[in-house]
């Protein structure tokens, strides 16, 4: 967390935390941000988006310098943006999965949405296509050609050579940071995360880390939490969803003030997002979990493997071996399929071919629907083939899934042993 937060955060960490609130557990940051007055943590936004756009100023003035521009463009880069104005933000690499255009799904709404008088938005811009990735950059040039736009200029900025340092600034200074992926694309969501320390807010679909983060009282979601393809009627759907968001709760709730000029229901998502979110998405809880999950099972299953001369340890390499030696003579003989009231029973027959019925297990499976996780029914031993060296075993699904859904499966089984890490192998029926 110390990598991003910006030196303002820190401190207001610091009062209301302590110094090394990133060393223990942190199981009373939550409480302790919550105490944190209204005031301050609208004087931590206000600066925090000035110094954001005193830099992009002079990062946007430079790059047009670099580029050649008139001397008259350089000097208008230098007065772009209102420091009290909603900043928007948008970086990452440009990707047609990223949907990084989904804004501009409508250009002349964004723009009505931009150069509101009363309630002006600004927007930052920021990323890059990989070379060899023509659609990446085609979508960049589409909001280079509206950023061209007279009207649109003063009110969106693109800041190119995106890197480290720029994106430091953008999570620091941002008022709302938008991700628009589509899902199940999105591989985590880093930079959404690294604005809550500086009291960002996100406004994200419901993919990667957001799909467990998103309450509304910490942000905004888009999306069903559901897969839609790459249809186009559903991105059409989801802009429309997004300017909806932007019009009708995002703007109206920073631009509505108390008496003292504080935005108190803004602050209010602001000081839970920030309570929150913040200890659960950190490096923090990444190590512990990693530590607790991983690290420590695996040092046990280390000393296991490894007592009495290494005892489990053979028995686990004679196991392998005997699977190596015989997996290929394994096969499915007969399935048969009934339906019996609110239920399906499968049967089938497994000739194991002198394996060890205990170093496999047989399960029936199905692929998942709706995102959710896979079917992985055990099977059970019912009955020995008489003379056949078969078995057969079976199980028995609800009826809420056709039973074409379902395949038998032999998969390697041993206690103690990772599958499919150390041991691959899958017979499916055929």
């Amino acid at each position: 967390m110390p990598t991003w937060d910006s030196a303002a955060a820190d401190d207001l960490w610091t009062e209301a935390c302590g110094k090394d609130r990133w060393l223990g557990t942190m199981e009373t940051l939550e409480q302790d941000i919550r105490g944190v007055a209204d005031a301050k943590l609208w004087q931590l936004r206000t600066a925090a988006t000035r110094s954001l756009v005193e830099y992009a100023r002079e990062r946007l003035s430079g790059q047009l310098a670099a580029s050649g521009a008139s001397p008259e463009a350089v000097d208008g880069a230098k007065h772009l943006f209102d420091p009290n104005a909603l900043t928007l933000g948008f970086a990452r690499r440009f990707a047609p999965y990223k949907r990084p255009n989904l804004l501009l799904h409508d250009p002349e709404r964004l723009l009505r949405l931009l150069t509101d008088s009363q309630r002006p938005v600004q927007l930052i811009i920021a990323g890059k296509a990989h070379p060899a990735d023509q659609a990446g950059q085609a979508l960049i040039r589409e909001w280079t050609h509206f950023i061209r736009r007279p009207e649109a200029r003063p009110h969106v900025i693109f800041l190119s050579d995106y890197d480290m340092l720029l994106t430091e600034h953008l999570v620091q200074g941002v008022d709302v940071w938008i991700n628009t992926p589509r899902r199940p694309w999105e591989a985590c969501g880093t930079s959404g995360m690294k604005v809550l320390v500086n009291g960002g807010i996100n406004l994200s679909e419901l993919d990667g880390w957001w799909a467990e983060a998103y309450t509304p009282e910490v942000g905004w979601a888009l999306g069903d939490g559901r897969e839609h393809g790459d249809d186009p009627a559903w991105d059409a759907a989801e802009a429309e969803a997004l300017y909806g968001l932007l019009e009708r709760e995002v703007i109206p709730e920073f631009y509505t003030r108390n008496k003292k000029g504080i935005p108190t229901a803004w602050v209010a998502r602001m000081r839970e997002s920030m309570a929150r979110l913040t200890p659960r998405f950190s490096a923090n809880r990444t190590v512990r979990e990693y530590t607790e999950q991983h690290y420590l099972p695996a040092a046990s299953s280390y000393r296991e493997r490894a007592a009495a001369k290494g005892a489990v340890g053979k028995q686990m390499v004679n196991w392998r071996q005997a699977l190596d030696q015989k997996w290929e003579r394994l096969r499915f003989g007969e399935m048969k399929v009934s339906t019996d009231g609110e239920k399906h029973v499968f049967e089938v027959q497994v000739y194991l071919s002198g394996l060890d019925e205990n170093s496999v297990r047989v399960e029936l499976y199905a692929d998942s629907v709706n995102g959710g996780e896979p079917v992985r029914q055990e099977m059970k031993r019912v009955s020995q083939l008489a003379g056949a060296n078969g078995t057969i075993y079976s199980t028995q699904v609800p009826t809420t899934r056709p039973a074409t859904d379902y395949t038998a499966r032999v998969i390697p089984h041993c206690s103690g042993v990772a599958v499919p890490l150390e041991a691959d192998p899958i017979l499916w029926q055929r």
